[in-house]
């Protein structure tokens, strides 16, 4: 009987001994899971600042400078190039003011965001807000290859065959000053998409002003 009594409790310590141990295991399995979890936040979060502070780093004054700039100068090609609908008598200058339309009003959009990110004020070209009486058109004139209130009233006046010889004229002058501002911010910039834009600004307005060579009989 003694011998069975015994045993009986062997078996009741051995019992609660596995089942000590079993707690005991999952209590540190919980404990190293929290960690690693905690872990992995933190290395996320360090990894989130990091990437924000390499964003708000990527640019420099010529990146704000450029995107400032480039703003109003393409506002004041997409004004010349919306009135070639009505006024101009060419098929190829209504094709070619319909594509300038089509490339620079998405890349006004992309800088605006830029400088809204960077906490920078979004620029615009005076001469683009017909509707308010009283701008000047020349607010931007200093810009290489802008026009000045002048000459926007010589282009809105003009139509036909004028119209077209006229447009032609001033957007290649315009597309020289759009390019002479993306090489310099190609050479100067910091910001890797300003420094691309500039590169794509550069190679389609150099192609546009040969076309438009061609179309005045220069080529």
């Amino acid at each position: 009987m003694r011998n069975t009594l015994t045993l009986t409790r062997r078996a009741t310590l051995a019992a609660t001994a596995v089942t000590a141990t079993l707690v005991l295991a999952a209590c540190g399995n919980g404990s190293d899971s929290a960690s690693s979890g905690h872990e992995g936040h933190s290395s996320a979060s360090s990894s989130s600042s990091a990437s924000a502070d390499a964003t708000t780093a990527a640019h420099n004054a010529q990146d704000v400078s450029f995107a400032q700039g480039m703003i109003p100068h393409h506002q004041q090609a997409l004004e010349m190039a919306k009135l070639a609908a009505d006024r101009a008598s060419s098929a190829e200058v209504k094709d070619l003011a319909a594509r300038i339309e089509k490339a620079q009003d998405p890349e006004i959009q992309t800088m605006s965001g830029w400088l809204k990110s960077w906490g920078k004020d979004v620029t615009t070209s005076d001469s683009s807000m017909e509707s308010m009486p009283g701008m000047d058109h020349s607010a931007h004139s200093d810009m290489p290859g802008m026009m000045d209130s002048k000459d926007m009233a010589k282009l809105e006046k003009a139509s036909g065959a004028d119209f077209d010889t006229m447009f032609l004229t001033m957007m290649i002058e315009h597309h020289k000053g759009a390019i002479e501002m993306a090489t310099t911010e190609k050479d100067k910039g910091e910001y890797g998409p300003a420094t691309s834009m500039s590169d794509g600004i550069s190679t389609a307005q150099t192609a546009e002003i040969t076309e438009m060579n061609k179309l005045l009989g220069k080529n």
